[in-house]
């Protein structure tokens, strides 16, 4: 198992602002699977994915990736970890404005030891030639995809998806989705993706539904739907 989680708990405030989000999560990922984390607003999938990339410290409770447990390190510890094993997308694109496409890109390329080929990288996101522009003269597909390509380039071993296409239309939203089911067949990267978006959970290995805190449900898909062809997103 390339991800394994037992009993994550996770809870903010105290006194009269206590509220736990995370009651005890147990669950693991296999290398290579593509995974939704699906829920309601509230639900505890963004603090999940939190928690696991690093972002958030657990309460109580052991997340080990590729072997190795993350609760419990110390921060050096953790930004090596982050800058060794992971890739972040999020929702909004987060892009540095004066940078072109291809500087926001090598702003994470010079974080790798063994980083991806830019210009392949480039070519399979269809960003080469806007890889001169800056991000206020691209669309937001456009944007997203340099915000994959960011995440990317340092051949991350798992890449961390928080609502990748909740600002996009659903056409834009379904081309986006077929890029990160491309690379995932291409780079055999390890996916998480949080989604309240329904129709996501068709295209990945995986499904865990998370409600008010716990896992109401998890299970593989035997028959997987191409991005290209999910409904209603």
């Amino acid at each position: 198992m390339y991800l394994e989680v037992k009993d994550m708990k996770k809870s903010y405030g105290e006194g009269g602002s206590y509220i736990q989000v995370l009651k005890g999560i147990t669950t693991g990922v296999e290398k290579g699977e593509m995974c939704v984390i699906e829920g309601t607003s509230g639900s505890g999938k963004s603090t999940f994915l939190n928690c696991i990339g690093g972002l958030d410290l657990l309460d109580f409770g052991s997340i080990k990736v590729d072997g190795k447990e993350i609760v419990g390190m110390k921060p050096d510890k953790l930004s090596d970890y982050r800058r060794e094993n992971l890739g972040f997308i999020f929702q909004f694109y987060n892009l540095i404005p004066n940078l072109t496409v291809k500087e926001n890109i090598q702003v994470c390329e010079y974080l790798s030891k063994s980083p991806l080929d830019m210009d392949e990288l480039l070519e399979t996101l269809g960003l080469t030639e806007h890889k001169n522009k800056f991000p206020s003269q691209l669309s937001g597909g456009q944007q997203q995809r340099c915000a994959i390509a960011r995440a990317l380039i340092k051949n991350p071993k798992l890449l961390l998806c928080d609502e990748p296409t909740g600002a996009l239309d659903s056409k834009t939203s379904r081309d986006i989705l077929a890029l990160l089911e491309k690379v995932n067949e291409k780079y055999g990267t390890t996916m998480l993706i949080v989604t309240h978006n329904n129709s996501i959970k068709n295209m990945v290995h995986k499904v865990i539904r998370i409600k008010d805190g716990q896992i109401s449900k998890e299970y593989h898909n035997e028959v997987r739907v191409p991005a290209m062809e999910l409904e209603d997103l």
